[in-house]
């Protein structure tokens, strides 16, 4: 469903995914680069833990939360990639004290 319309010759910015080396596109925001590795689902939704991906990419749904350089709950689809980001994506519910 998500796929690059061409190589466009911009950069590749690398960044981490759960601690695993990745790459996007200069000017691409964090939840365009994960749709473009595959990553469908950013997180599990809290009650359910049903799958929770990019959906409206511009900023309304708080479906493309991840946790970026140690801060959780970001908006993957306002937040533009940067070289050497750690992103992790979230698994659900957290608990208390975490």
């Amino acid at each position: 469903m998500f796929r690059r319309l061409s190589d466009t010759g911009e950069a590749m910015l690398p960044f981490t995914l759960d601690g695993l080396p990745a790459e996007g596109r200069a000017g691409d925001t964090v939840a365009a680069a994960l749709l473009a590795l595959g990553h469908l689902a950013c997180r599990h939704s809290a009650v359910g833990g049903v799958e929770r991906g990019p959906y409206c990419m511009m900023g309304l749904c708080f479906d493309c939360l991840v946790e970026i350089d140690g801060q959780g709950n970001r908006q993957g689809c306002l937040t533009l990639l940067r070289p050497g980001m750690a992103i992790r994506l979230q698994p659900g519910r957290r608990a208390l004290g975490q």
